[in-house]
């Protein structure tokens, strides 16, 4: 059955007026209710908006579970449910150890430096920027505590590092939808975009971090307690190495094989399956319970996999009225004559400051707003791609929001006027990045 608009529409394609269950989710959203609830409203009117019934609204739920931000979804859910099982055997835990030892942390910068390499591999590898990060402080903290480096800091860089992981991580939910709705593949979108983003981002990170150090060494300190980890007393059993070897040599040839043969979005199914499968096995662990941990940890997010659905209705709705396309219309006429760069910077603007969503449905939004321009100028997709990464990364550096409020209870850090002083240091240091990028990019590429 094919979607179209019902005899008592309210709208005719294409019109600005389909955007509304945007606006609508957007302004739920902005008064601090859930993505789910601000979707749900958004459902409803975009469904009354373009007629449709209950068999036709029946018919798209069916056909979105099948979708690309289904499939993400499924993905997402998929890499929790790993990383639980990573947890359970230590490989999370074995690998922080490692890196910290590692470095040898004995002053403030190889502190930062520990931080900053532990969180941007555990948050690669799990897909997740609150449980990665989780992982890491009961470890970490003490460490660096040890060596004066204050619960502001440690906020600052922890949000940050596993933000950068987020988008580095080859099977994050992040990275293949920006290599799905750009075409690029992971080598050309880390050379292009993601890798001068993201030293970018982190050099003026630390940058803030040092200037928050020089202005509350001594003044801010952390109270260690029970729940952290000694790192002196950590013992690494022979299964616990065993188990999170293989599971790096098997991440790393099933990534390069990926790569190599140019899988798609669902190769990343099979891969944390595998995955699963070589933990379990190594680590000797019961199937029945590695099951119910893989199971544990995909069903944390239900939620957000209800939201990717919503979000792929929604939009099927909003195309179905031509919502996108009548604004891609207003945006050429408005940008006409202004070549790549201000294509860049203005979808940059728009989602950095007026877009605040589930990073791959952000990523969904912006790309379905401005893809029209974006080939009408010409611009490559190399280049657009680094406009996505500065539409979904710089909304969490303007303002507070749950992720950032989330980074620093896991740092058990209070301080949030310092730690959006160094967020918007990092954000100026983006702003600057895109704006030269803008008219650079384009002309490397050719």
């Amino acid at each position: 059955m094919e979607l179209e608009l019902g005899s008592w529409a309210l709208v005719k394609s294409p019109s600005l007026l389909a955007l509304i269950p945007l606006l609508v989710y957007l302004v739920i959203v902005f008064r601090n209710k859930s993505n789910l609830a601000g979707l749900i409203f958004a459902t409803v009117v975009a469904a009354l908006l373009t007629g449709q019934n209950l068999k036709s609204m029946a018919t798209l739920f069916s056909t979105s579970l099948g979708s690309f931000l289904g499939i993400i979804g499924l993905i997402i859910m998929f890499g929790s449910g790993l990383g639980y099982l990573m947890n359970k055997t230590r490989v999370s835990h074995t690998l922080v150890y490692w890196i910290v030892k590692q470095i040898g942390v004995n002053s403030e910068t190889k502190g930062m430096i520990a931080i900053i390499a532990s969180s941007v591999t555990i948050c690669g590898l799990l897909g997740t920027l609150a449980g990665g990060n989780a992982v890491i402080a009961p470890v970490i903290i003490p460490v660096v505590a040890a060596v004066g480096l204050t619960p502001t800091a440690v906020a600052t860089l922890l949000r940050v590092a596993g933000e950068v992981g987020l988008i580095v991580g080859p099977l994050t939910g992040v990275t293949l939808a920006t290599m799905a709705v750009t075409g690029l593949s992971y080598g050309k979108l880390m050379v292009w975009a993601v890798l001068p983003f993201s030293i970018v981002w982190l050099g003026a990170t630390i940058y803030a971090a040092k200037r928050i150090q020089k202005k509350l060494r001594g003044k801010e300190v952390y109270d260690i307690t029970e729940d952290m980890v000694d790192i002196s007393k950590i013992v690494i059993t022979k299964e616990e190495k065993r188990t999170t070897i293989l599971f790096m040599i098997t991440f790393l040839l099933l990534v390069g094989y990926g790569i190599l043969s140019k899988q798609g979005t669902t190769y990343a199914l099979i891969v944390m399956l595998i995955l699963s499968v070589v933990v379990t096995i190594s680590s000797r662990l019961e199937i029945d319970s590695a099951i119910d941990t893989f199971v544990e940890g995909a069903s944390k997010m239900t939620n957000m996999f209800f939201v990717f659905i919503l979000f792929e209705v929604m939009f099927s709705l909003i195309g179905l009225g031509g919502g996108f396309e009548a604004l891609g219309n207003l945006l050429t006429s408005l940008v006409s004559g202004g070549g790549k760069a201000i294509v860049v910077i203005i979808a940059s603007l728009v989602g950095g400051f007026g877009i605040e969503a589930a990073a791959v449905a952000e990523i969904t939004i912006v790309h379905n707003m401005f893809i029209g321009i974006v080939q009408q100028v010409n611009l490559p997709m190399e280049i657009w791609a680094t406009a996505i990464l500065a539409a979904t990364r710089i909304t969490g550096s303007v303002y507070p929001t749950a992720n950032l409020a989330g980074q620093m209870g896991i740092a058990r850090c209070s301080n949030m006027k310092e730690v959006l002083k160094a967020c918007w240091i990092g954000a100026a240091a983006l702003w600057a990045w895109v704006i030269i990028w803008s008219f650079v990019g384009p002309l490397l590429i050719g």
